[in-house]
């Protein structure tokens, strides 16, 4: 076995609920201090003569353990290296010797008899639930690993957003539980999986979990249905999602949506995606445009700026069309770090980018105007030149 490069006085220890291997036992038997949670710690065979030191506050333990010389065992749950305690080891400086178990995600998936290489893996603990919660809306498969108090209200919003929810509490315990569309209060620790409810086994994978960046972007506009070319233009599209940057575990409004290119766009990066409309014709259209590119979004039937109270804030907002008061709710009601606005008239301009200024963003914009390349007899061409379109943005 090569442990070159790793401090054999430090070993990492995952704990599944399985017996000890005869390696993990071995390393506990020679330690001089043994370091985890309650439950690890009552469940191992750890020496009369060792110190036991419960990790309650990551931070204190972990400057017991760079205190200390002589042999440690950390315990940690199902393979630390996976969202677990080698990353805060080796940033103490700390390269310790790993002997994983099962990791919970694996485990969990395994209770409920899924596949999992498609499916996105999250974490709120220690993070930002939104985030996860976010990623986990705009995913067909997320796994989400929770912190003490997290879960029921994650279980509750992605129930509430038609999503098929399992909770793996307790595993490798004898208290294990799985529930679905879980109503009950929830034992920590635990894993939710999130499904989209006509979940089914797609085309084998080559890369586990997000699929990456989409295949092209600011697509053309006969890849939307749309009303009398009431569309973002691609041109003007694809510098529109440059400033909003959709990514998962972002939010992203579309204000005034329409056909909801936009929106579609950004599902098509994997951020969570409200769009907002007030036409029902148009709301349609939106449906039948994320359903024809196979993402996931929410649409939003109403009248802005009324529309916009109570929804969940926003990392970015896009506002086609730019009516100040819809933008200063938009602003008010979101809270978000970028925003990015469309205007085809120029006497806009300047009260849309005193109003972003106003609210601590740092106003840019360009105006755009493209002319594409159109096929004439004979096999000539000519450029046909698109209206001019002014893009304001602001980043807090």
């Amino acid at each position: 076995m090569n442990k070159q490069g790793v401090n054999p006085q430090v070993t990492v220890i995952g704990c599944d609920g399985r017996p000890f291997t005869p390696e993990a036992a071995a390393a506990l038997a020679a330690a001089q201090r043994v370091v985890g949670a309650p439950r690890h710690l009552d469940a191992a065979p750890i020496p009369a003569t060792a110190e036991r030191i419960e990790l309650r506050h990551l931070d204190e333990a972990l400057d017991a353990i760079a205190a200390r010389v002589g042999p440690t065992a950390v315990l940690a749950s199902g393979d630390p290296g996976f969202f677990g305690i080698v990353r805060a080891l080796r940033a103490r400086g700390i390269r310790p010797y790993v002997i994983p178990a099962v990791s919970s995600v694996a485990d969990a998936f395994a209770r409920i008899g899924l596949d999992w290489d498609d499916a996105l893996v999250v974490s709120a603990h220690g993070r930002d639930p939104r985030k996860a919660l976010a990623a986990a809306l705009a995913h067909p498969k997320a796994a989400i690993l929770t912190a003490p108090g997290t879960a029921p209200e994650l279980a509750r919003e992605l129930c509430a957003a038609g999503k098929r929810v399992y909770a793996v509490e307790l595993l490798g315990t004898p208290q294990e539980r799985v529930t679905e569309a879980p109503a009950h209060v929830l034992a920590d620790p635990n894993v939710l999986i999130a499904l989209d409810p006509d979940d089914a086994p797609g085309e084998p994978r080559w890369l586990a979990g997000h699929p990456g960046a989409p295949d092209g972007w600011a697509l053309p506009e006969d890849a939307f249905e749309h009303r009398d070319s009431m569309i973002t233009k691609p041109e003007v599209r694809a510098l529109v999602l440059a400033r909003l940057g959709p990514a998962p575990g972002r939010t992203v409004w579309d204000v005034g949506a329409g056909s909801g290119s936009v929106a579609v766009e950004c599902a098509r990066f994997g951020a969570r995606v409200i769009a907002v409309e007030a036409d029902p014709a148009q709301c349609d259209k939106i449906r039948r445009n994320a359903e024809r590119h196979h993402v996931r979004l929410r649409v939003h039937h109403g009248r802005a700026p009324e529309a916009l109270i109570g929804l969940p804030p926003a990392d970015a907002v896009f506002a086609g069309g730019g009516d100040v008061t819809v933008l200063a709710a938009a602003i008010q009601h979101a809270d978000p770090q970028r925003i990015v606005v469309t205007l085809a008239a120029v006497d806009r301009v300047a009260e849309t980018a005193a109003l972003l200024n106003h609210h601590r963003y740092q106003a840019e914009g360009v105006q755009l105007q493209a002319s594409r390349l159109t096929p004439l007899p004979g096999g000539n061409h000519r450029l046909a030149a698109q209206n001019p379109v002014f893009v304001l943005w602001g980043q807090r």
